[in-house]
């Protein structure tokens, strides 16, 4: 039987990577999933290519007014939520000297102030035993050169977990976090550094893996739905570190 059927599941940030891989994985499962993006034009191009019960909605993680349009359209399409991933996220590295509030403001308004308020639309609309899990990193744990205002918002993140494992548990509502270490998605290319540095860091942090290698989206997609499923009803308020082994060592 399908690990997911007859659930709901709200991801952010579904159009690529960690979230599309997520989101197909889920559809796969059974799952009714209602997917988020900032750009019209990738959703439609990557809903081509989905099959199952599903709906994109245009929605900027980090426009506290969109995380309601989200949480919106998903209920007005399937009523109660189960699932919710905050997976949505940004990670432009700047030292601590370059830091300007534009940038810190960015990064926080899709890293944390967009999960607090997608998760305060969906409380009402949450099922008795539904769970959160919010996509946090392993920087929150390690302290990687360039990313303080990112670590920052990671580990803001994982304590919003850890308070709400308490917050909702009238509910029974689980709430977790996967904690990804290097994974080949689309974020790195995002980052703004020129490739010959972009693949310098690359092979730094691969260095630093017991396994010796970057993760790919659909191993943290695995580890998502680990946690959305029944298999996991004894698992809350942690942190999955799906990371190969770096953040251990």
């Amino acid at each position: 039987m399908s690990k997911l059927a007859n659930k709901v599941a709200v991801v952010t940030g579904g159009n690529s990577g960690i979230g599309l891989s997520t989101v197909k994985l889920f559809l796969q499962e059974g799952a009714k999933v209602v997917f988020s993006g900032r750009r019209q034009e990738a959703l439609d191009e990557v809903s081509k290519d989905l099959t199952g019960d599903f709906l994109a909605v245009k929605a900027d993680a980090g426009v506290v007014g969109d995380q309601k349009t989200l949480i919106d359209a998903a209920v007005a399409k399937y009523g109660k939520i189960d699932i919710l991933f905050l997976n949505a996220g940004v990670a432009p590295p700047l030292p601590i000297n370059f830091i300007t509030e534009e940038h810190f403001d960015e990064v926080f308004n899709v890293n944390v102030k967009g999960p607090f308020f997608t998760i305060k639309e969906s409380l009402e609309h949450l099922n008795d035993g539904a769970v959160i899990i919010t996509n946090t990193s392993v920087v929150n744990q390690k302290g990687f050169e360039g990313f303080g205002v990112y670590s920052a918002s990671k580990a803001a993140l994982r304590s919003l977990s850890r308070v709400l494992a308490n917050e909702l548990k009238e509910k029974k509502i689980r709430t977790v976090s996967v904690a990804p270490g290097p994974i080949e998605t689309p974020i790195y290319g995002k980052m703004g550094l020129p490739e010959e540095q972009l693949k310098a860091f690359g092979d730094t942090v691969a260095a630093g893996v017991p396994l010796g290698r970057f993760g790919n989206a659909d191993e943290i997609a695995k580890s998502v739905l680990f946690l959305a499923s029944d298999d996991a009803s004894y698992i809350n308020g942690v942190e999955l570190e799906v990371d190969g082994g770096l953040s251990q060592v």
